[in-house]
């Protein structure tokens, strides 16, 4: 393969012009432009790929779909670009310029032998950006003629994808290509368009609808590139969009935990970390109409208790049956976590985790679930140093209700659980796997990782002990994906069958001191009605 060596003279840089198409923050972190010169890319963080001088437009070596998207984006050809602009170095165009004439060539739409994903809305979204930053240098007839036939798909309102970051991104690839052929069509309905999928993805609290916030941040990134391109390209930006993008920070700051990475929810993984500037929000508790509520004892401190529940609108786009369900992290540590997220990829496991047995939620015995079942927040007590919510669905055909209190300072969880008809109901508690079981027995379950201890402890109506928990780590329950791939056994504490379930979780320790007196629980000194938060 060709490589490059030698150091690059400024004087040799500077007969290169910068162009606004190629210098922006869209290139991914990896490949590099070397390692692709070198015939060697690694995408979506698996292994390098070696694509030879003769590239296989039909290659997916690792069987992955997103793996499939990202290579047929293009974006890896684009480094060349911009390191062609950035060193003068001709050999990284020329390359480029290769390898994007052997895609257009190999990859006609509706073209025997040219895979159905390539001509999906997201890949050619994507591909648009290095196309036309290598139309910055390349004049040729192949180039246009494919942005061409990329614009009359991006256009095409049958394959719009409205509400969603996909269509944001198919209207960011549109005004590009109008903007640099002169097609106001193009970059008026981009425009347009662009509007009302804003207003349908962002709701006027700032919170992202696509129900997985680490979504939140790929969408506010997508509307800066939206907002640079319009004024680059003399247009004016329509107040809503900037309106949005600005709330879409809060939403942002709330759903981001102490520690700095974004709470796990739907689609998103633990790992995520905003990498931006937030600001501080104004509270430490934000309820959002779209479905969540996020609190924390302060802002600014590590140590902080951390907690998000779960309602609003059924199932959609990146979203999981997770209605009801909380999270928790305290004294510096996750203590109760959702499944996560492991790939887009069509398997059994993706198709678990997306299910209400992968979250921290309450199930009535003997009944049947029912997908996409929007949930209601009916009450709300917000206190500085404890707050308490009331939410409730019919997604097993009877009312299901949840209570949950959070006390601050002495940290402490506690959901109760109930349904109506009589019926009985059990939950599930997933906790962070570096906890390990160290002790069950009488309605208690202790986990911990070395000095650190954190207690569940499980009642009735009366203050009346629940026992029979059981502890799975692996087997149906027992998993946990971090991040991306990822697949770890941890502990899922599974309560027994009761018609009230009253679960309290004390982090911090091993023996938390218990006492009942009428309808009012006392763990450690904190208050806990038994009937009613």
């Amino acid at each position: 393969m060709l490589a490059l060596g030698g150091s690059l003279t400024p004087a040799h840089a500077d007969k290169v012009t910068r162009t606004a198409e190629c210098q922006g923050d869209w290139l991914p972190g990896t490949p590099t432009a070397e390692d692709v010169m070198k015939g060697e890319i690694s995408l979506v963080g698996l292994p390098p790929y070696k694509l030879g001088r003769k590239i296989d437009w039909g290659a997916s070596p690792y069987k992955n779909r997103s793996w499939e998207y990202v290579f047929q984006s293009l974006r890896w050809m684009g480094t060349l670009v911009v390191a062609y602009e950035n060193s003068g170095e001709e050999a990284y165009l020329d390359r480029a310029t290769e390898i994007a004439k052997d895609w257009v060539a190999h990859n006609k739409r509706g073209a025997r032998g040219t895979k159905s994903y390539v001509w999906k809305d997201h890949p050619v979204s994507l591909r648009t950006q290095p196309l036309l930053c290598l139309s910055r240098h390349v004049n040729e007839s192949w180039l246009k003629d494919s942005l061409a036939e990329h614009a009359k798909l991006l256009a095409d309102p049958r394959l719009y994808k409205k509400g969603h970051n996909h269509g944001m991104d198919q209207d960011i690839a549109l005004m590009g290509i109008g903007c640099r052929y002169g097609r106001k069509d193009w970059s008026n309905l981009a425009s347009s368009r662009l509007t009302g999928t804003v207003k349908l993805d962002v709701d006027s609290q700032g919170a992202l609808m696509e129900q997985a916030p680490r979504y939140a941040v790929y969408v506010y990134g997508r509307l800066q590139v939206a907002i640079t391109n319009m004024k680059a390209c003399g247009r004016k930006v329509p107040s809503e969009i900037g309106k949005r993008a600005e709330a879409l920070k809060d939403f942002i700051a709330h759903s981001t935990m102490p520690n700095g990475y974004m709470v796990p929810i739907g689609d998103g993984s633990a790992e995520t970390e905003p990498k931006m500037e937030t600001g501080t929000p104004k509270h430490e508790v934000k309820t959002y109409r779209a479905g969540y509520v996020f609190g924390r004892t302060a802002w600014g401190k590590p140590e902080s208790a951390y907690y998000s529940i779960r309602f609003g609108p059924g199932l959609k786009f990146h979203g999981h049956e997770d209605h009801l369900g909380v999270t928790y992290y305290a004294q510096g540590r996750d203590i109760l976590v959702d499944a996560g997220f492991h790939s887009y990829e069509k398997s059994s496991y993706r198709y678990w985790t997306l299910s209400p047995e992968a979250h921290n939620v309450p199930t009535v015995v003997g009944a049947r679930f029912r997908p996409r079942t929007a949930s209601k927040l009916v009450a709300t007590r917000y206190g500085d140093d404890r707050q308490s919510f009331k939410l409730t669905d019919k997604a097993y055909g009877v009312s299901r209700t949840r209570s949950v209190l959070v006390n601050h300072g002495d940290d402490l969880m506690a959901v109760r659980d109930t349904a109506s008809g009589g019926k009985k109901i059990t939950n599930l508690w997933r906790f962070d796997h570096s906890l390990k079981l160290i002790s069950k027995g009488d309605g208690k379950v202790v986990l911990g990782d070395g000095k650190f201890k954190v207690t569940l402890l499980q009642f009735g109506a009366s203050c009346d002990r629940v026992g029979g928990q059981q502890v799975q780590r692996g087997g149906k329950l027992g998993w946990v994906s971090p991040t991306y791939l990822s697949k770890q056994p941890t502990n899922v504490v599974v309560s027994p069958a009761a018609k009230s379930l009253l679960t309290v979780i004390v982090p911090g320790t091993d023996s938390p001191k218990v006492s009942c007196s009428g309808k009012k629980l006392t763990v450690d000194g904190i208050s806990i009605p038994t009937t009613a938060f």
